[in-house]
């Protein structure tokens, strides 16, 4: 799937431009983001996409030396269920 990466957001869309996946972040301060938002459109849930767009959250925060403090409550259970992967990206 090849998401669409906008400032504070990204993204999935159909042909038509209905909105079918995203996961939204903001600013906390230089080193830290707030991931605050994750939908999956019901055509798609159970296929893993959720995750797939707080992995392509995980490396775009990665690539720009910061961290994740996850408030949207899929992050945070994705985040304490598989700590051994995400554990390095968690704010403080």
């Amino acid at each position: 799937m090849n998401f669409i990466k906008e400032k504070n957001r990204i993204y999935f869309e159909d042909d038509s431009g209905k909105l079918l996946a995203e996961i939204t972040y903001f600013d906390l301060n230089e080193s830290t983001v707030e991931a605050d938002h994750t939908f999956v459109d019901s055509s798609l849930r159970g296929q893993g996409i959720a995750e797939q767009l707080a992995e392509a959250l995980v490396d775009e925060i990665q690539k720009q030396g910061k961290k994740i403090k996850p408030t949207c409550s899929y992050v945070v259970k994705l985040f304490q269920r598989k700590a051994d992967k995400y554990g390095f990206i968690i704010a403080d």
